[in-house]
């Protein structure tokens, strides 16, 4: 069944076009990535689907969610949509979380807010989730500030947060880039066991194939805000037609050869 339906996207500031007619489905429970280097249009392509684009930019075309458009919504229909059908996990989840309220307090705002959960109702799922998310000693650590954990405790918070209202869609924007490769690689498990959990459908954005690798079958590659690649992960990473995608696998190959070389020096040493 056809969650996210994305039609003839086009999205530009001016006359300067910076997405060029993107196209592409994504079924309920599937895991889709969506790759390409930086400026290729990847966030912004998430931003469109969120409502949340820049001021002054304009946006044609259509973006379906359960056969509900999306596209031209004003932002206040648009915020009754954000956090209950379709959530976010950001690159940089202290960008996402408020430094001055306890992460706890964080994770239950959706909760009140869009599932109008009491107060002590709120607390408990709280802790649940923060179990869930494999926060350490939960019902003490949802009494944090964030600048008291670690990149990785951030994450899971951001994923609790994003995962509360248990929406349809989940949008990962790079949201292991800034962290080391173990914990990088835990956060693709939990992600991946939440969402088969959850039977949310993923967009997982990246410009790392070899993260890529790990979590989906089904890529689009975004160059220059087109599409200009799309299907099979494991053909494409065999036969890729387009120079962009190649430059890609080499940069992947390369990065996972410098990876090992690390490792074995780390051994070694």
């Amino acid at each position: 069944m056809t969650l996210l339906e994305v039609t003839g996207l086009t999205v530009g500031i001016g006359e300067r076009t910076l997405l060029d007619g993107i196209d592409f489905t994504l079924d309920a429970g599937e895991r889709l990535g969506l790759i390409g280097e930086s400026g290729s249009g990847k966030s912004l392509t998430a931003t469109a689907i969120l409502g949340l684009l820049p001021d002054g930019a304009w946006a044609k075309g259509s973006i379906k969610l359960d056969g509900l458009e999306l596209l031209g919504r004003r932002d206040r229909e648009m915020s009754k949509i954000r956090g209950v059908r379709v959530a976010m996990v950001f690159q940089e989840p202290l960008s996402a979380l408020n430094p001055l309220m306890r992460v706890g307090k964080q994770i239950a705002e959706p909760l009140r807010l869009h599932l109008g959960h009491s107060r002590k109702a709120a607390r408990a799922e709280t802790i649940e989730l923060a179990e869930r998310v494999g926060l350490p000693d939960p019902a003490h650590i949802i009494r944090a500030f964030p600048h008291q954990l670690s990149g990785g405790q951030r994450q899971r918070v951001g994923i609790a947060m994003a995962l509360a209202s248990r929406p349809a869609l989940l949008i990962a924007d790079e949201p292991t880039t800034a962290l080391d490769v173990t914990v990088q690689a835990d956060i693709l498990a939990l992600l991946e066991d939440l969402v088969a959990e959850q039977g949310t459908g993923l967009l997982f954005i990246t410009h790392d194939l070899a993260v890529l690798a790990q979590l989906v079958r089904r890529v689009l590659v975004l160059g220059d805000g087109r599409v200009v690649e799309s299907g099979d992960l494991a053909e494409i990473a065999r036969t890729p037609h387009h120079p962009y995608t190649r430059e890609l696998l080499k940069q992947a190959r390369a990065g996972s050869f410098r990876r090992r070389a690390r490792d074995t020096e780390e051994v070694v040493g």
